[in-house]
């Protein structure tokens, strides 16, 4: 039931708090020195992920009986840390070969996860670790030969791609063609974002999340259903609330810039990048801009 979701949470919210106290206490120079272990510890744990990972429509999920976890999650931190630990010493901008051995740290974790599969977070990690290099300085020949690189992977993108991973893509372009299949999802969330006006429905009192007319109304489609109950006024406390945290961390980000603590700056500034685009992602996601992907709202 709700309770048992809710208790879940808070029990996610106390770790997530005393993870951070902890952390918080370990020196940058530290994280630097055991990035490449964590690195290759989080490779290992996506490769046995492939083994024997456990879910519901994709194995995405280690088992441990005593509690699950999802191995793509940490490599939402491994990747960008291990390219700023790697970038942190050499000369910049970086020549030809370090961007290439940056290239491969971002795309062997990403390959594995798109096994999964699980495209929306490969994208991430893969469009994270990107920016990443793009803030280590680089030269203008080397992000068109990516840019060119980019588009040439689409095909066999798409070509990896399963049934239902295209089916998505299809039924973003034209959503009322499968209005009960494919596009379900984005017309459900259009009528939820439509329906909240300027100081919602209430709390609890949303009809998509209600009558169950969205699925995943409290994880991928979180959004939709927020602004159903809370409306433009919702909106606007939470993309602040999102606004103060990457302010503080691009404030954070520059102090270390100017104190020539390079390997903070870079860190903090991808960190910065991929909680912006994981948001972004959702929100899009939620007003039909993009196709669907399983990626949840941070923090909410």
């Amino acid at each position: 039931g709700d309770n048992s979701l809710v208790f879940k949470q808070l029990v996610r919210i106390a770790v997530g708090l005393v993870a951070m106290v902890l952390l918080a206490q370990i020196h940058p120079d530290n994280f630097r020195l055991f990035s490449p272990f964590l690195y290759f510890g989080g490779i290992l744990l996506l490769v046995l992920t492939i083994f024997f990972g456990v879910g519901k429509s994709a194995d995405r999920w280690l088992d441990f009986y005593f509690f699950r976890f999802q191995p793509s999650e940490l490599m939402k931190i491994f990747v960008p840390l291990m390219i700023a630990s790697f970038y942190s010493d050499k000369e910049l901008p970086p020549k030809f070969k370090n961007l290439v051995i940056a290239a491969v740290i971002i795309i062997i974790p990403a390959l594995l996860i798109a096994k999964q599969p699980d495209l929306g977070t490969a994208i991430l990690i893969t469009s994270s670790g990107i920016i990443a290099i793009f803030l280590s300085g680089i030269r203008l020949a080397h992000i068109l030969l990516g840019v060119a690189f980019v588009i040439g992977a689409i095909p066999v993108l798409w070509s990896m791609m399963y049934d239902y991973q295209k089916s998505r893509v299809l039924s973003f372009f034209s959503p009322e063609q499968d209005a009960l299949g494919s596009g379900y999802h984005l017309i459900q969330s259009k009528i939820a974002l439509g329906s909240g006006g300027l100081f919602g429905k209430g709390y609890m009192n949303g009809t998509q999340s209600k009558l169950d007319f969205l699925p995943e109304n409290h994880t991928d489609f979180i959004f939709s259903i927020y602004i159903e109950e809370t409306g433009m006024l919702g909106l606007i406390v939470l993309l602040s609330a999102y606004l103060i945290i990457l302010g503080r961390l691009y404030f954070l980000a520059d102090r270390s810039m100017k104190k020539n603590f390079y390997f903070n700056s870079l860190l903090i500034t991808a960190f910065a990048l991929t909680f912006f685009i994981q948001t972004a992602l959702n929100i899009f996601v939620n007003l039909g801009l993009i196709p669907t992907k399983g990626l949840a709202l941070p923090f909410i």
